[in-house]
């Protein structure tokens, strides 16, 4: 059964019916999770958990977070991401794509791989390969769309690439503040140092990211890794506010002080 908003959404209705009804907060979700059309919340999480990677995921998005995924070549990356805007039109959010990678037949061509239909989503799915992709191009056509919109950047490291362009520490802030004000959902598609092919590790994770110039990455308040079928989710529990830090990280990939996590959500077969 098809939950009617994302999970964020749904514990966010449980916290105000517990207020307002002054009844406990377990009991608020079960009455959320009966309206849903299951037996109380536990069976609505069990279900939550056991869909699609990008189901799952974006279930754990808010409007205005801030997403860094990544993986090595070859390992799915693209594809979660153009799933996960596949599942927020599917939910009646905007889309957005924005790349030098790709070409527009090329993303209509994996639409159609992954059951979607491009002509159904035309009115709400935005698609940029402008040789101009920056923060201040990104802000400039994503200024009219709605609240929910979830944008993905392909990849962190573009924005990068001229140096005409602002740094990208300053590009990411201000994709941030944007996010925030406007309540977009960014998705930076990410690049990962080859180092970790030789680590032994099963998953990479934000010390592993690859940056040419120095970038605070504690401007991206959740993260998902991919490596070999297996997808790992990290997330800030107070989503929405700027995070204080998560690591910081200079142009060799060193990462520095942690903050707490959400509990991480793994699963396999991505």
């Amino acid at each position: 059964m098809k939950l009617t908003a994302p999970l964020y959404a749904l514990k966010r209705r449980a916290k105000f019916l517990s207020r307002r009804d002054g009844v406990p907060l377990h009991a608020a979700l079960d009455r959320v999770a009966c309206e849903q059309g299951y037996g109380g919340w536990s069976l609505l999480a069990a279900k939550a958990a056991s869909r699609a990677p990008a189901a799952m995921l974006l279930s754990r998005l808010a409007p205005g977070d801030c997403l860094l995924l990544g993986a090595r070549p070859g390992q799915g990356k693209t594809r979660l991401a153009l799933e996960l805007v596949v599942e927020a039109m599917n939910n009646a959010h905007g889309g957005a794509f924005f790349t030098l990678e790709y070409t527009e037949r090329d993303i209509v061509e994996r639409f159609g791989a992954l059951g979607a239909d491009a002509a159904r989503h035309a009115d709400r799915f935005i698609f940029d390969s402008s040789d101009e992709i920056c923060a201040d191009h990104i802000v400039r056509a994503l200024s009219a769309v709605p609240r929910g919109t979830l944008a993905v950047v392909d990849y962190l490291q573009l924005l990068d690439q001229k140096r005409i362009n602002p740094d990208l520490m300053e590009q990411v802030q201000s994709l941030r503040r944007f996010g925030g004000r406007k309540g977009v959902i960014f998705v930076f598609i990410s690049q990962i140092d080859r180092s970790v092919d030789l680590s032994g590790r099963t998953l990479p994770d934000i010390g592993d990211v690859r940056l040419p110039n120095p970038l605070d990455l504690s401007l991206f308040n959740k993260h998902c890794f991919l490596h070999n079928g297996a997808v790992r989710f990290h997330g800030y529990a107070h989503c929405g506010r700027f995070p204080e830090r998560l690591h910081r990280c200079d142009g060799n990939g060193n990462a520095g002080h942690k903050t707490p996590f959400l509990p991480a959500i793994c699963c396999a077969g991505a």
